[in-house]
């Protein structure tokens, strides 16, 4: 029997209010974005920014509910833009769309830093057993990927610096059900070589960090055949993988050739269009990849949207929680 999940990958979109808010507090310059040391003014909006969220996901019927991860300014960059030994550049274009982040520009030891930790903290008293927490982070090869390293010198060890420095984080988590690791850089900028082979070792530092199912989440299109099947060497609890890329037939060929975890998260709802799909349509497209997996009864499918949903409209991006809340819940458990 399959259990179907609803959940999402955080990063959403700020509430019209706060976005409002924060426009006069914060200003608009690149100075002005989050820096870990915000005015108890600013603390106070992204506080009800977050607990609109949370009852939002409740309202959705989502099985996993995530802090949100509002204060992220700086997109996937954030747990390093926050960070005392690392300095914020110029600004980047965060993968190959509109959006752009502060480079994060490390220069010194990546000690532990509890700024996500505190976050998630804060939406779990707010949860107050209601539903299970999700905790969110970049997965270590895509954080390291963002960053530039003015510190360690090698390409290895600031890869392992990085997934030390999650799993530092990871540790002051509260108690979490779930851990996705947003890792969008291995579709995007796969691994070369030399470094593909310690990327799943990487990944392992961070999971080790946490009793938590861990999925180490893909998207922005299908896996490279070498990186898929180094990622299946981690000791994690599922991948994700993006079912609405115009180059699934790719993750399909990918799964049905080196196979895949037992269970699977699956990217059914479009974060980056604003037309909002039924939830009969969700589940069709879950059906498309798990009926094209051979001998494989998933015992849990993660639905979702395939990126982070923080390039949408609020209205839209509440529209697909609810789709994706009644995705899961069109048959609760079904036959594989």
């Amino acid at each position: 029997m399959t259990e179907f999940v609803a959940t999402t990958p955080s990063l959403f979109p700020l509430p019209d209010p706060a976005k409002s808010e924060l426009a006069d507090l914060k200003g608009h310059q690149k100075g002005d974005l989050i820096s870990g040391d915000e005015s108890e003014a600013v603390v106070d909006v992204y506080d009800d920014a977050r607990s609109t969220v949370v009852d939002e996901q409740l309202d959705a019927g989502l099985d996993r509910v995530v802090e949100g991860s509002l204060r992220w300014d700086d997109m996937l960059a954030h747990p390093l833009a926050v960070h005392d030994n690392v300095e914020t550049g110029g600004i980047v274009r965060y993968y190959d769309n509109n959006n752009f982040y502060r480079d994060p520009r490390v220069t010194g030891e990546l000690t532990s830093s509890g700024d996500v930790p505190a976050d998630l903290a804060a939406a779990a008293d707010l949860l107050d057993d209601e539903a299970p927490l999700q905790a969110v982070l970049p997965g270590p090869y895509s954080l390291a990927d963002l960053a530039t390293d003015e510190f360690y010198g090698d390409e290895r060890e600031f890869l392992d610096a990085v997934a030390s420095f999650l799993a530092g984080e990871v540790e002051s988590f509260p108690a979490h059900e779930t851990l996705f690791l947003l890792d969008p850089s291995l579709v995007a900028a796969p691994p070369d070589d030399d470094l593909a082979g310690v990327v799943p070792e990487a990944i392992d530092t961070v999971a080790g960090a946490t009793d938590a199912d861990v999925v180490v989440y893909t998207y922005f299109g299908a896996l490279d055949e070498k990186t898929y099947a180094h990622l299946l060497d981690a000791d994690i609890d599922a991948v994700g993988l993006d079912v609405v890329a115009a180059d699934r037939e790719g993750t399909v060929y990918n799964a049905v050739e080196y196979g895949i975890t037992d269970d699977v998260a699956l990217g059914v709802a479009d974060g980056q269009n604003t037309l909002v799909e039924s939830p009969e349509t969700l589940r069709e497209r879950a059906a498309w990849f798990t009926e094209q997996v051979p001998a494989t009864d998933f015992e849990r499918v993660y639905l979702s949207t395939n990126t982070e949903p923080f390039y949408l409209p609020v209205n839209k991006h509440r529209a697909k929680l609810d789709g994706v809340g009644a995705a899961a819940d069109l048959e609760r458990e079904v036959h594989a």
